[in-house]
Order: structure tokens, then C-alpha cells, then sequence
């Protein structure tokens, strides 16, 4: 039942991130940015997890990963893991590079659970010739956990 309320909310916002694309300039371009966290446990003031993500372009084998890290400063109780955080990703320009994501992003984050988890990063920055990432992501996770706080995110294209 978690899983498909789960699925249910990341398929709206994916969605919505959609409709708010197309309504821009001639040349918006759209795709995914999915990123897992490693599992780790907060440190009642602060967290610090590593990511791998994957971006999958609308365009046919348009695909790049990265690695990065999260931050997140205030209260972080508990322990996560399986987390799996999704944006959807916009460009205003002819020249959309799945690289152009690469840089450094900031926000604020909140997370809940018991058992299972949700939790939404509204994340900006890191914005390159246009591209951006839609700012509110959702995130699913396992395990126990309280977070409210700012975040930061940084991300590397792996070659």
C-alpha cells in the first residue's frame, strides 16, 4: 500500500514538472534526475550521505550519471535506507548537455517515517546555460526517521 501511495505521488509530481515545462519557450527540453542515498543514520543536528544518480533524457538513449553528496543541517533523528529521491529536469536552451547538471544546490528538506518513509528536498541552484532542476523532489525511503532542516547538494558527472 506504501509503495503504490508512493508511486502514486511521484507519478503527480513528475507530471505536474511536465505540464509546467511545456508551458515555457520553444525548445524546453525535459527529463528525470533519480538519485539514491546511501542508508545512514542522522546525527540528531546533521547528515551527510552519498549519492549516485542517473538523468534520463526525453530524448531516445539521452542518459548520464553522476555522484555527489547531500547535506542536511537541523534536526536528523533516526536511521534511513533504500532512499530514492526524484526531479524532474528542465531546459530553456537548443544546447542541453546531461552534464550541464553538474554543480552545487541548496534548499530546505523534511522527511517522516516509521517503516516506511516520504520526504521532499526544495532544492535550487546549480542551474547551468539553462538547465535546472524542477525544485521540489520526492523521496522514498525504509526506515525510522525525523528531518527538518537545509540542505545542501553537490553533484559530478562520472565520465
Amino acid at each position: 500500500m506504501r509503495r503504490s501511495l508512493l508511486s502514486l505521488a511521484v507519478g503527480a509530481a513528475l507530471a505536474a514538472s511536465a505540464g509546467l515545462a511545456h508551458a515555457g519557450d520553444v525548445g524546453v527540453k525535459i527529463g528525470t534526475l533519480e538519485c539514491h542515498e546511501a542508508s545512514g543514520s542522522g546525527l540528531v543536528f546533521s547528515s551527510s550521505r552519498n549519492l549516485n544518480c542517473t538523468f534520463s533524457g526525453s530524448e531516445k538513449g539521452q542518459v548520464a550519471h553522476y555522484t555527489g553528496k547531500i547535506n542536511r543541517y537541523g534536526i536528523d533523528i533516526g536511521f534511513q535506507e533504500n532512499a530514492v529521491m526524484l526531479w524532474g529536469v528542465v531546459s530553456t536552451n537548443d544546447h542541453f548537455a546531461p552534464g550541464d547538471l553538474a554543480g552545487k544546490y541548496g534548499g530546505v528538506t523534511a522527511q517522516v517515517g516509521w517503516g516506511g518513509g516520504l520526504g521532499a528536498n526544495v532544492l535550487f541552484g546549480g542551474s547551468k546555460d539553462g538547465v535546472a532542476l524542477q525544485p521540489i523532489s520526492i523521496q522514498g525511503f525504509n526506515g525510522i526517521n525525523l528531518a527538518a532542516g537545509v540542505a545542501e547538494m553537490e553533484l559530478h558527472r562520472v565520465s
